[in-house]
């Protein structure tokens, strides 16, 4: 018995070391981060075009009170990004696990959630100062990311821990739309917009991200870029990130960012449009179904199509009106699941009937 377990002693030793040994390996080797991660902002000043909720957050981190936060806006916009920011700068990395919660919409919130961990952790007081001997303020932060998706009953869970841990806790909630947060969480918060990102504001920070990373470029590209992404800035470094490991260090153009994006290309639309005017019915057939049988997005056609046709000049604002009520119907039935072939065949006829009028 006694030479057994003195073998299996022995042949402990050396897995134990193998895996220390193997450990200390992967750490010498850098893994590869996403570009969203790796140049997501590190600190307040960093945050792009969201003036008003920067200078809330300066006055905070210098010293001043923070109350509840609301962010709402579209996606890509730095709202998690800002609030992440602004509790490492309060906190310091040593003490940022122990005062921040951040709850996302993937783990389970509902009415448990909030009555056991939001409010056994929004208990816990904590003391006002840092191990480097910065001065730290003497509450914690809870996150809760997508708090759109909270039901009801959970909000309204979330009203009483709001005003009773108030000395020893401040609260953030992040969402996409403010409508669907409570009212009476939202009148308990500073409420901040974050608005889509301005064109110059991205090309600014995406030019940067080309430097640092000596990716190529082209002007027309990273214009294709900035307009794909539609003020979303955590779109548009995704889409720069693909483009340059499918050029593999050539130029990234414009033609590649449409590829990537999935966006309709101008001549494919302008086929399109021609094929409604040409009141032939089997030639309209023939371009939707190729354009379907391509892969490309009936909801990204229909996108496309309503830009197009708001600009034609040779269309009375009675005719757009009707070809705008039929984009909006396909549109809803699209996000029901309904066939894209059918939808496009239907939007094609509205559009040529409108357009045989003249």
């Amino acid at each position: 018995m006694q030479a057994f377990l003195k073998g299996t002693s022995t042949s402990t030793k050396p897995q134990k070391d193998k895996a220390t040994a193997g450990a200390s390996g992967e750490n010498k080797k850098q893994k590869p981060i996403p570009w969203v991660e790796k140049y997501r902002p590190k600190c307040v000043d960093e945050v792009a075009f969201q003036e008003e909720v920067v200078a809330v957050l300066k006055r905070s981190l210098e010293g001043a009170d923070l109350p509840n936060l609301l962010f709402y806006g579209p996606p890509g916009t730095g709202k998690t990004s800002t609030i992440l920011a602004a509790s490492r700068e309060l906190y310091g990395p040593e003490l940022f696990r122990q005062r921040v919660l951040e709850l996302n919409a993937s783990d389970e919130r509902g009415i448990q959630v909030v009555r056991n961990k939001i409010k056994t952790f929004a208990q816990l007081t904590v003391a006002g100062s840092r191990s480097d001997g910065k001065p730290c303020p003497p509450f914690k932060i809870i996150i809760l990311d997508e708090a759109d998706s909270m039901t009801s009953p959970a909000q309204a869970a979330l009203r009483r821990t709001m005003e009773k841990e108030s000395k020893t806790t401040r609260f953030c909630l992040i969402c996409n739309y403010v409508s669907r947060i409570i009212e009476p969480l939202t009148s308990r918060c500073s409420k901040f917009r974050f608005k889509p990102l301005a064109d110059e504001i991205q090309k600014k920070r995406v030019l940067e991200i080309c430097e640092k990373e000596d990716v190529k470029y082209t002007k027309e590209g990273i214009t294709a870029l900035v307009k794909v992404s539609e003020g979303d800035l955590r779109k548009a470094i995704t889409y720069l990130q693909s483009a340059a490991r499918l050029t593999g260090g050539k130029e990234i153009n414009e033609q590649v960012i449409t590829e990537i994006a999935g966006v309709v290309s101008n001549a494919m639309i302008d086929s399109l449009i021609q094929a409604c005017y040409s009141s032939s019915f089997e030639k309209l057939e023939v371009v939707v179904s190729n354009m379907i049988n391509e892969g490309f997005a009936a909801t990204q056609i229909i996108t496309q199509l309503h830009d197009t046709i708001i600009e034609k000049e040779d269309l009375n604002d009675k005719q757009k009106s009707a070809i705008t009520e039929k984009l909006a119907e396909v549109d809803k039935c699209l996000m029901d699941g309904a066939d894209e072939y059918l939808q496009m065949i239907g939007l094609c006829s509205v559009i040529m009937q409108q357009v045989t009028q003249n």
